[in-house]
């Protein structure tokens, strides 16, 4: 298997197909506030000159992933042009030397973020404030996700969840004055309020002869909100969508996609979750009987690399990690990769240069990439029978 050295930090490359023995590099990475005016400064040649999404693409091409989720970039309603932009005036350019990335498929589409229901969520006396969209967003679209691929999309397999109602999931918690919860949905809001605050998306990829399901989202923050814990109940639901999808049987009976398909990923599906889940393993209370992130990673069919700073080499992934190492923002751990079990993990990593590396003003700094780190997996896919 290759070497990419990044500075001081070592990281186990992808390899170019998924043939035998072959990995398959898979990452997350929030890059703060991907927005359409930052995507609009060029130079005169049409490239990206915007320096955090320069230090953003620098950091991509040098842990190059094969499949890559970004949370946090605008989704543009009328021309959907803001992934193509990012990978032709930044990804396809060198940053710093680096060999340029190119990505032949990408799947960009609607989120809930600044939607507007016409009501007032906040209960602020306002109907069109940020608060009030499906999900938080100043506009339609802010704090959306794109997903870069070499592979190619099974259209036809496409899911998408954004539609899906909270009121639909049994024993959801959504604070709507029902069965002892707090008060603060009307009965009018509760009926039409979605569940995701951007979208849940289930994407198959194909991979060689596999198809890999990707399974994407970015639950909102569970702050910014009162005793009600109207945010902190959402994102516990939102990851509990994703725990019930993977895991399938009576428990995913209500999940219905956006065309009307009612189910949950197949018990045999290969899958990775991947996203900014905003919920961390360690610091986050138990407040509705465990931790909102535990539902993901206790389940049977999800395995958990636990990737640290520095990179992981094979063997490595099965000492216990220190929790500040895994960590992928000051925080702490919010962004996940985390694969089926019947993929082997052979490499794991977040993109935190340590203390002095030279790499260092890629995250650090007022033009960092962002708040968030990049992490990534590697795994090789089963044999065929």
């Amino acid at each position: 298997m290759g070497i990419l050295l990044v500075g001081a930090t070592m990281l186990l490359s992808a390899m170019s197909d998924a043939g035998a023995g072959q990995s398959v590099r898979f990452a997350a990475f929030n890059i703060k506030e991907l927005s359409a005016d930052k995507l609009g400064q060029t130079d005169a040649e049409g490239r990206g000159i915007c320096p955090q999404l320069r230090r953003a693409a620098e950091i991509i091409q040098r842990t190059r992933p094969d499949v890559l989720l970004i949370n946090e970039i605008d989704f543009d309603i009328e021309t959907r042009a803001n992934a193509t932009l990012f990978a032709e005036r930044y990804l396809r350019v060198s940053q710093n030397g680096q060999e340029p990335i190119d990505y032949a498929h990408v799947f960009f589409e609607p989120v809930n973020t600044g939607v507007p229901t016409g009501m007032d969520l906040s209960n602020d006396g306002s109907t069109d404030g940020p608060d009030d969209a499906y999900g938080f967003g100043r506009y339609p679209g802010q704090y959306g996700m794109a997903l870069f691929s070499r592979f190619p999309i099974d259209a036809v397999g496409v899911r998408t969840f954004g539609r899906l109602l909270w009121k639909d999931m049994p024993g959801n918690l959504m604070p709507d004055g029902q069965e002892g919860k707090p008060a603060w949905y009307s009965p009018e809001e509760a009926a039409v309020f979605r569940l995701s605050s951007k979208s849940h998306w289930d994407v198959p990829l194909r991979i060689g002869a596999k198809t890999v399901h990707v399974i994407c989202a970015h639950p909102t923050p569970p702050i910014f909100d009162g005793p009600e814990d109207r945010n902190g109940r959402r994102t516990f639901d939102e990851i509990r969508l994703l725990a019930d999808y993977v895991q399938g049987g009576e428990r995913a009976s209500y999940i219905v996609d956006d065309l009307g398909k009612r189910g949950a990923l197949g018990s045999e599906a290969l899958f990775v979750v991947l996203g900014d889940m905003n919920a961390e393993p360690v610091k986050d209370e138990a407040l509705y009987g465990r931790t909102a992130i535990s539902q993901l990673l206790e389940l049977a069919r999800v395995q958990d690399a636990a990737p640290v700073h520095m990179g992981r080499r094979p063997g490595e992934r099965e000492a216990a990690p220190d929790w500040a190492q895994t960590k992928t923002c000051h925080f702490g751990r919010i962004d996940y990769v985390l694969p089926s079990v019947e993929m082997k993990v052979v490499g794991a990593g977040v993109f935190w240069p340590a203390e002095g590396d030279p790499l260092g003003h890629l995250v650090a700094g007022p033009e960092a990439s962002s708040d968030h780190r990049l992490v990534w997996v590697d795994v090789l896919l089963p044999a065929n029978p």
